[in-house]
């Protein structure tokens, strides 16, 4: 049986979709409830939307025992596929940070309504998903922490990390020529500067992109240990929990 025929069965059975509001607008996201003690990990989304890439890595974390709810920010049926569509996606959104914000919170509150355990939960992004995350944690959100897989972490004008609630962790390539390590530096100078907890990591020789299954710049081992970096953490926050 084929990897796409397996992934399927896994979405069918473990995972429902979810539709949510944000300023009239539907959004379409997906769930996980592992039960309603279970600690819930939401995630968002690379500049291609809500894929088959988040809903593998959604079930990966079902099967460790978490909730999930990855989180839609561009709109119902909207999965970009040319790179100029990507990027005016992304490109509204940074443009209105605020309507980024007022997406997330609106699938926070959905997830509330789903029971999803969200007194107990954190946040993941990839790429573009991982400069969400930071955007997250700049307005405030009461999560316990804010995880980037090779996103964007550059902090815009006139913002900062003095209303962050909960540690950040970040996980970079060396060889990103995506994100420069100048931004890496500056946003450890920053989280240091208003007394964040924080954790970085850097993994040399991996791209932008390197845990992207299939892509041009996946590196495996950089993946593999950054995951597993990220799978002892939770084990360590949430082993009251599990």
């Amino acid at each position: 049986m084929n990897y796409f025929i397996l992934l399927f069965i896994s979405f069918s059975v473990y995972s429902q979709s979810v539709t949510y509001k944000d300023s009239g607008i539907d959004y379409e996201g997906y769930y996980l409830n592992a039960g309603k003690n279970s600690p819930t990990i939401f995630i968002i989304h690379d500049w291609d939307g809500l894929t088959d890439y988040e809903i593998k890595r959604s079930q990966m974390l079902k099967n460790l025992g978490y909730s999930v709810f990855a989180i839609d920010l561009f709109g119902k049926g909207i999965r970009p596929t040319k790179l100029e569509d990507k990027k005016q996606h992304t490109a509204e959104l940074y443009k209105d940070r605020n309507k980024m914000r007022s997406i997330m919170n609106a699938a926070l509150s959905k997830a509330n309504e789903l029971g999803l355990n969200t007194k107990k939960a954190l946040s993941i992004g990839y790429c573009f998903g991982g400069a969400a995350v930071l955007e997250w944690a700049r307005s405030g959100v009461n999560l316990l922490a804010h995880i980037t897989f090779h996103g964007g972490l550059s902090t815009p004008p006139g913002q900062d990390y003095s209303h962050t609630k909960g540690e950040v962790i970040v996980y970079h390539g060396q060889a990103d020529k995506v994100v420069s390590m100048e931004e890496y530096t500056n946003l450890k100078k920053e989280l240091e500067k208003n007394k964040i907890i924080n954790q970085f990591y850097l993994y040399p020789g991996a791209d932008h992109a390197f845990t992207v299954y299939g892509g041009k710049n996946y590196q495996k081992v950089a993946d593999e240990q950054s995951w597993k970096s990220f799978v002892t953490f939770l084990n360590q926050k949430f082993v009251a929990t599990k």
